[in-house]
């Protein structure tokens, strides 16, 4: 099996993209605001190791769930 460079640019271009979203919503969140999941539209909640285990960004149901190493 053999991958198209004009393919794999494409894959390398939708990660980078999807990286900088990303972290772009992990700053926004941890800088206190408000910012909604875009599958249900409730907010996201940074978790810290305080609150609760395991750490990371999520909203009530659950849709968005980025999990975050506080070390």
């Amino acid at each position: 099996m053999s991958i198209d460079l004009k393919q794999f640019a494409a894959l390398q271009k939708n990660s980078k993209n999807s990286f900088f979203a990303q972290k772009k919503l992990l700053q926004q969140v941890m800088s206190g605001k408000t910012v909604l999941c875009a599958t249900c539209q409730q907010p996201l909640k940074l978790l810290t190791p305080a609150q609760a285990e395991p750490t990371g960004v999520s909203c009530a149901k659950g849709c968005t769930d980025i999990a975050l190493d506080f070390a």
